[in-house]
């Protein structure tokens, strides 16, 4: 369906929910899929410890289940938990004054279990979020599972946010960029104008730090870089991870949030650890730029990881490239993978694909997702159909 004015632009609503277990992130953006014409509102809802405790432990389930037998009970409670919790960040967010009334939702869930394909095997993922309750909550049709299609034509199931980097990135005045999301896993998304976007995982980010600086009794993670900033990275330790397959390896490649833990630090001290473990990180960012084509004009750093200091620093030193955050190309960091999610919302509503073989290795550039219609009924007659 089509606006009045012919487009297939409207106002879209995303909602990301990150394996940090922080909270959903919700935000509008006007768009048709393949632009993005306005900026609406933004908020995050944090999970209470319950919640959060409640996730954790289907996230652990998850990694003994491994896909294999029966799922685990526990998904069952989270998911219903996690699907409330998406209904309330919606709900805060339209409450806000003058926010726009969205005509579709973009739900990515959360990502309990990722397994990348091997030779020879499919991979898997595993995202906990019922799309159909949701739609049926906030009454607007509701775009989900956005990852299982690509899985299921061999493709790595992720990263999904690099045609949402290209949108955003079309208005910019460089012709080569990397986008760099520092979230549980790094990702980078290498952008060239007039070409498609080579994009993939390229090693630890703030996961480990997060597990490390929590064991050592310091909070859940490295706050200001305060305690990586006070260590020494271990070199010798950095360089011996980097001769694992995963870093020479051709993209495109993804990686489970627990694919690299906090034991990478084992026998250091708490300081030395964080600085490792963050300075690895760096060093991934560094090493995934040898697949550029050529090199990239900025890097821009999204995620939780932008934050931090230490890692800031790391990552422009080791790659000695002009590094910005998010905010500094005028974009709303804490923002971008919920609006990505409302960008790809809108392309699961066109049938557009959500994945392309430079992004996830998917054969073909291929649609993806499903959405949940809420139920006819007077009770939602609030509820209007895409564009229409």
């Amino acid at each position: 369906m089509t606006t009045d004015n012919g487009t297939e632009r409207g106002w879209v609503l995303g909602l990301m929910s990150g394996t940090s277990l922080d909270g959903v992130d919700a935000a509008l953006i006007e768009t048709d899929g393949e632009r993005v014409y306005a900026f609406g509102p933004h908020a995050t809802l944090d999970y209470s410890s319950a919640d959060r405790t409640v996730l954790k432990a289907a996230v652990q389930d998850a990694l003994a289940w491994n896909f294999t037998g029966a799922e685990p009970a526990s998904f069952g409670a989270a998911e219903a938990l996690l699907t409330r919790a998406h209904a309330q960040a919606v709900a805060h967010l339209l409450a806000l004054p003058d926010c726009p009334r969205p005509r579709l939702i973009g739900f990515h869930g959360q990502t309990v279990l990722h397994r990348p394909p091997q030779a020879g095997h499919f991979g898997a993922t595993r995202q906990l979020g019922d799309g159909a309750a949701l739609a049926k909550a906030l009454g607007l049709p509701v775009a989900y599972d956005f990852r299982s299609a690509d899985v299921a034509a061999g493709g790595q199931g992720a990263p999904l946010a690099p045609l949402y980097h290209a949108a955003l990135l079309a208005s910019s005045p460089w012709d080569s960029a990397c986008v760099v999301n520092l979230g549980g896993v790094a990702n980078v998304t290498l952008w060239r104008r007039d070409d498609p976007p080579l994009a993939f995982d390229c090693g630890p980010a703030n996961g480990p730090v997060d597990q490390w600086v929590e064991a050592q009794g310091r909070g859940n993670y490295d706050r200001d870089g305060a305690l990586s900033a006070t260590g020494a990275p271990d070199e010798a330790r950095i360089k011996a991870i980097l001769s694992q397959d995963f870093f020479a390896a051709t993209p495109p490649k993804s990686l489970d949030r627990y694919a690299f833990t906090a034991a990478l630090a084992e026998g250091l001290n708490p300081a030395d650890g964080a600085a490792t473990l963050v300075h690895l990180a760096a060093a991934g960012v560094a090493r995934a730029l040898a697949f550029a084509d050529q090199r990239p004009e900025r890097l821009i750093l999204c995620g939780g990881g932008r934050r931090n200091p230490t890692m800031r620093r790391a990552i422009a030193a080791r790659t000695n490239i002009p590094t910005l955050v998010a905010e500094e190309c005028g974009w709303r960091g804490d923002a971008i993978e919920a609006e990505a999610f409302a960008l790809l919302a809108q392309r699961v509503r066109r049938g557009l694909p959500l994945s392309l073989p430079t992004t996830t290795g998917v054969p073909v550039p291929l649609p993806g997702g499903r959405l949940a219609f809420p139920p006819d009924n007077a009770n939602q007659s609030s509820a209007a159909p895409p564009f229409a």
